[in-house]
């Protein structure tokens, strides 16, 4: 019997690459000639969206940098700066009908004296998820072969993406003025379902404020949920979701009788993530032809699917760098800004990075600041970790010995728990060239222990029906291996 095949064809999304990209942002400020020292900049991004295009995509953004400075009659100071920017991540797999989301992040900010004016450099760090329609083939019925048929799992990207509002108000006793904060939001749970993307998270917050004549460093926690509309987000299942700060905003009311501060926060997240939508098929893994051979193609998806968000809290502290130096003389007096870089190794489970803060201190009665890093190494528990963000709070530096200096400070860790999902099917089926041998009138089958039914038929080339039935109700599938299975053919003329 001639081979003729029959195939389905379905349309599916997929997440295609994850592109890197990094560029430089300046701001300069114009202070007077009266600053002695810029102490501290606290860049905060925006992200404005992403679009591709044949080989490349294109990104921006808005970079707003506070910079708080000391001058030279021992006051301090602040000034508020912000650059629109716009670049460009190329990669040749890259299409116009794609989509695109990117996360945002400062891995380094700079600053120098640049004539009467100060420069800021920003190095920002975007991380890129592409994502575009594929195309899957699969047999579905073939005249003149026998096939296995399987109920196959198939899967599909689902992206969402969306807006909330957070608003916080807490008391801040003593404080007189706000002069800087640092913002980092993480995602501590995302689930789907009845229509909705429902997420939780946290907010950590970093203050410089002035209380009576001293400078202070505040740390908060801010909780938040959100509620994103989707709707195929139908069934209950996890999803892979990143929070990032569009717009944020303090504002202190001091009561001086009272010696209070109510501190109103407000904040805009943006959201973007994805998450899996799931349906089975019928569909042929194997096949194979009793008067013929048969050429397979199979194709294998394997697909990472969100199973859990793990939340991990660590306490790290030893032996740190400052890159001015400091002796007994100085008087610390805030560590504010804190960040973590970091690395997470699969293969190890170890999270090694940097935790990086400014420290303002002072010395016989002037301001100065100095860079401060704390190395750290931590092992997370837990198969098929994705490490999706980091936040540090409550961190100190203190001196051990006189030049020699020691922090601490607490990490806040988000990790989505992923497990790959696998499916494999026929996309392809055709006939080898050259005729098939023909079978012999009594073929003795010597199978091997955990021959099934179908592998015995395909070896034998005879429908798995016609196999049972030769064996007999006292044979038993999967053979134990030590059976023998005689064949009788009757020999056409």
């Amino acid at each position: 019997m001639p081979l003729k095949p029959a195939y389905q064809t379905e349309n599916y999304v997929k997440k295609i690459k994850e592109i890197t990209s990094r560029s430089v942002v300046e701001c300069r400020f114009s202070l007077g000639a009266g600053v002695s020292e810029v102490l501290a900049v606290s860049p905060q991004l925006s992200p404005a969206g992403c679009e591709v295009t044949s080989g490349r995509v294109n990104y921006g953004g808005r970079l707003v940098c506070t910079a708080v400075f000391a001058d030279m009659n021992g006051g301090i100071g602040r000034a508020q700066k912000g650059a629109e920017f716009t670049h460009f991540a190329d990669d040749e797999c890259l299409a116009p009908a794609q989509t695109a989301v990117a996360g945002l992040s400062c891995e380094k900010c700079t600053v120098r004296r640049d004539g009467s004016s100060y420069l800021v450099t920003a190095v920002i760090s975007a991380r890129i998820s592409v994502y575009g329609n594929a195309e899957r083939t699969y047999l579905s019925e073939a005249d003149g072969a026998v096939c296995r048929f399987e109920q196959v799992k198939m899967l599909s990207a689902i992206t969402f993406s969306g807006e909330s509002e957070v608003e916080d108000e807490f008391d801040a006793a003593g404080v007189e003025d706000i002069l800087m904060h640092s913002a980092r939001p993480v995602v501590t749970d995302c689930r789907c379902g009845a229509g909705e993307i429902r997420i939780a998270g946290e907010i950590y917050l970093s203050l410089l404020a002035v209380r009576g004549e001293e400078l202070v460093a505040l740390d908060r926690v801010i909780p938040y949920t959100a509620e994103i509309l989707c709707d195929d987000a139908v069934l209950p299942r996890r999803a892979v979701c990143r929070a990032q700060l569009r717009d944020c905003a303090l504002s202190a009311k001091v009561n001086e009788d009272r010696g209070r501060c109510l501190v109103d926060f407000s904040a805009t997240l943006c959201f973007d993530g994805d998450f899996c939508e799931e349906h089975e098929v019928s569909a042929a893994t194997d096949a194979f032809m009793t008067d013929g051979e048969a050429l397979l193609k199979i194709s294998r998806e394997n697909t990472p699917v969100c199973t859990d968000i793990k939340v991990y809290s660590e306490r790290v502290g030893g032996p740190c760098s400052v890159k001015s130096p400091v002796d007994y003389g100085c008087v610390f007096r805030a560590v504010i800004s804190p960040q973590a870089e970091c690395t997470y190794s699969a293969d190890t489970g170890m999270l090694e990075g940097a935790v990086s803060a400014v420290l303002i201190y002072s010395r016989e009665g002037e301001t100065h600041s100095a860079e401060v890093a704390l190395p750290f190494s931590v092992k997370l528990n837990g198969e098929g970790l994705a490490v999706s963000g980091i936040a540090v709070s409550g961190m100190s530096v203190r001196q051990r010995a006189e030049g020699e200096c020691e922090a601490e400070a607490t990490l806040r860790i988000t990790a989505a728990a992923l497990s790959l999902e696998s499916c494999a099917y026929i996309s392809e089926l055709t006939e080898a060239e050259g005729g098939c041998e023909r079978p012999s009138a009594v073929t003795v089958l010597f199978p091997s222990a955990g021959e099934t039914l179908w592998s015995a038929a395909k070896r034998l080339k005879m429908e798995p029906e016609q196999v049972a039935k030769a064996c007999g109700a006292e044979v038993q599938f999967p053979l134990k291996g030590d059976e023998r299975i005689v064949i009788y053919r009757p020999q056409k003329n």
